[in-house]
């Protein structure tokens, strides 16, 4: 068995269980207000309107049996659906809360960043702040102050250093941050879906900070992303979960597979929505996706051109009107590629319907998809209310054209441009 030398974490038997509705208050005030009430047998005064309270102590378990062992100096990939277990289980490891069972055994300092101002106090100033968080990592203010010019510098926050958070965008909280997790003095670095909020140059900046923190200085990296192209380029190891337990554990482009393909067949023409629809997680939006079955194919692959059609089964439970169906585009890395809606339609009678879907493929000339299917209910001011959705509800593929690499050209051909040529004298 390997030792604290050569590992940064090993977690054996991991288990996490709420029980849901217990507390759900959004402050410890409201949470002893609602416990209280309960304990009374009268209305809670803080529960929501809508909301299913069948659901008031039913056990759930976020994590059910997590093995794993990450060595020092690794950059590890964590990937899978909203609710897999992935932020419970960073959140396990950076001690904000504790497993109901199994072992975490952890060597070395970490600094996380869990989510946008994690750590911060928002009265206080970008400076203050960063002595606070180095202090809590049990860094000396001689050692802080040491690092202050290269976390200023990297967080691109010079003029407002001295500014008290609060009033900082969501760009500038993150850019800072980041700076303060990646510069103060710690082992292990844990990073959940941070850098969606920050810009693209940003984001490239902070992958090859984490890069040189791992390489140079033998950091150890946990990065949580839905963004499967910077889980490329960041990890060299990447874990799939799914419903709280690791279901993948190695190199990442096959655990990107897994992820993205996970229950979906290639060449596979018909696909059960059950499982993949929102209303499994909890949203009652009056409709709900049965089953998507691809028309006219025994085998989901296209030449550039060709229309896709494919049918849609669901249920309507009450009247809805207004309603568009939208389609959602995705390549390889999770990337949406593009939107498409249909008309606004209405749904006068509930019982059970069937939508054929035609969708020409255009300019898409080769590769792998994945789409999201869904209906949205138009607001008149412009917004929507999501009824539901399947994430990855069904995947094809585009046949492209002889020595059309994706790497090199892209999945899409467009349109030809073109051009003035002038002789110059």
């Amino acid at each position: 068995m390997e030792t604290g030398e050569a590992l940064a974490i090993r977690v054996r038997g991991l288990r996490k269980q709420y029980r849901l509705g217990a507390i759900s208050g959004e402050t410890l005030r409201e949470a002893i207000q609602s416990w209280w009430a309960k304990k009374r047998g009268r209305e809670d005064p803080n529960s929501r309107i809508g909301v299913d309270t069948r659901l008031y102590g039913q056990l759930f378990w976020a994590l059910n049996g997590v093995d794993l062992t990450v060595r020092r100096g690794e950059r590890l990939g964590i990937i899978g659906a909203n609710g897999a277990g992935k932020s419970t289980l960073l959140k396990l490891l950076a001690r904000i809360t504790g497993p109901t069972e199994g072992q975490i055994e952890i060597w070395g300092r970490i600094s996380s960043m869990l989510e946008v101002g994690t750590g911060f106090h928002r009265e206080l100033t970008g400076r203050e702040n960063i002595y606070m968080n180095g202090a809590i990592l049990g860094m000396t203010r001689e050692e802080i102050a040491r690092q202050m010019d290269h976390i200023i510098e990297f967080s691109e926050a010079g003029e407002f250093i001295d500014t008290p958070v609060k009033r900082y965008s969501s760009g500038m909280f993150v850019r800072l941050a980041f700076s303060v997790a990646a510069h103060l003095k710690s082992e292990i670095m844990i990073m959940d879906e941070v850098l969606a909020v920050g810009d693209m140059s940003f984001q490239d900046k902070c992958l090859a900070r984490m890069r040189q923190a791992a390489d140079d200085e033998g950091k150890t990296i946990l990065y949580v992303s839905h963004n499967m192209e910077t889980i490329r380029r960041l990890c060299e190891r990447c874990i799939v979960m799914d419903q709280g337990k690791i279901v993948f554990d190695g190199n990442p482009e096959e655990a990107i597979r897994i992820y993205m393909g996970s229950g979906l067949a290639e060449n596979q023409v018909v696909f059960d929505l059950t499982e993949r629809s929102a209303n499994q997680k909890g949203l009652d939006g009056g409709m709900v996706l049965r089953e998507l079955r691809i028309v006219g194919k025994d085998e989901a692959r296209y030449q550039p051109g060709e229309t896709i059609r494919f049918t849609v089964r669901f249920d309507v439970s009450d009247p809805v009107f207004g309603i568009k169906f939208r389609l959602v585009v995705r390549n390889e890395t999770d990337m949406p590629l593009g939107s498409s809606f249909t008309e606004a339609m209405d749904f006068p009678e509930p019982g059970g319907y069937a939508l054929t879907v035609s969708f020409p493929l255009g300019q898409l000339n080769c590769g792998v998809f994945y789409c999201d299917v869904g209906f949205f209910h138009i607001l008149d001011g412009g917004g929507n209310i999501l009824l539901d959705n399947a994430r990855r509800a069904f995947r094809f593929e585009v046949i492209g054209p002889k020595g059309w690499l994706v790497r090199n050209r892209g999945y899409l051909a467009l349109p030809e441009s073109t051009a003035a040529l002038e002789k110059l004298p």
